[in-house]
């Protein structure tokens, strides 16, 4: 059987993607010697979040996944990242080729929801490959690549950000159930609103400027108006 390794050498954000697009260098590596026809490569991506220290608002911005920080020891658990297909052309010994994944800002999605939460630094990930591989030189043979074939790499967060800003410049996605924007665009119309920004702004203020104060605490009426003694050095109440 073939000896595949796998290394990941970098990322890069896709300019030109429709979408949010990442581009991971994917290094493989075969048996010395061995004719690769083709490679139908499956990889799976999963984010490895207790792999890397958080400050204070990182930890923050993650309680809603992971919980309290002081429950971390148990509760950063992988997060599924994405699974994609690539096929690979023949080689001899070793090639490289990029692995496209397409991602996601949907704040309801784990992977997209850690990614934004990080301020800096590198999130750690971890490529979990199987499938395929055609190989033999004078012919040919069909062999599965070993399951345990895997490769760490640390994504710089400053990749992904650019990433976002490609697509959606100094702006966030929210993702709403058909009736809520339905009522959403009847309020639009309703108040000729020109945006949807201007819409959300118009409803927080509304409700900033309906929201009940709490009343001022009130002066027991059994003390209003009483003179309280004096305290004299010794401790005792003067007349």
């Amino acid at each position: 059987m073939t000896d595949f390794t796998f290394t990941c050498t970098g990322v890069r954000a896709d300019p030109y993607a429709a979408g949010p697009t990442l581009v991971f260098r994917l290094r493989i590596t075969a048996s010395e010697g061995t004719r690769v026809h083709a490679l139908a490569l499956r990889c799976q991506l999963r984010i490895e979040p207790a792999r890397r220290g958080y400050g204070p608002d990182e930890a923050e911005a993650l309680q809603d996944l992971f919980g309290d920080r002081s429950r971390w020891g148990t509760s950063l658990k992988p997060v599924q990242f994405a699974q994609v297909a690539v096929m690979v052309p023949g080689f001899t010994g070793e090639t490289e080729t990029d692995v496209v994944v397409p991602c996601t800002y949907d704040m309801d999605i784990a992977a997209g929801r850690y990614l934004s939460a990080l301020d800096e630094g590198e999130a750690p990930l971890l490529m979990l490959f199987s499938g395929t591989a055609f190989t033999g030189a004078g012919g040919f043979h069909v062999e599965p690549v070993p399951w345990d074939r895997e490769a760490s790499y640390r994504m710089p967060v400053a990749v992904w950000r650019e990433m976002i800003e490609q697509h959606f410049p100094g702006c966030g996605w929210l993702r709403l159930p058909r009736d809520t924007m339905a009522d959403l665009l009847a309020y639009r119309s309703r108040h000729a609103l020109a945006s949807w920004e201007a819409t959300v702004r118009a409803l927080l203020d509304a409700a900033q400027s309906t929201a009940p104060r709490p009343p001022a605490p009130s002066p027991d009426p059994a003390w209003a108006g009483a003179v309280l003694p004096r305290a004299t050095a010794t401790g005792r109440t003067a007349p």
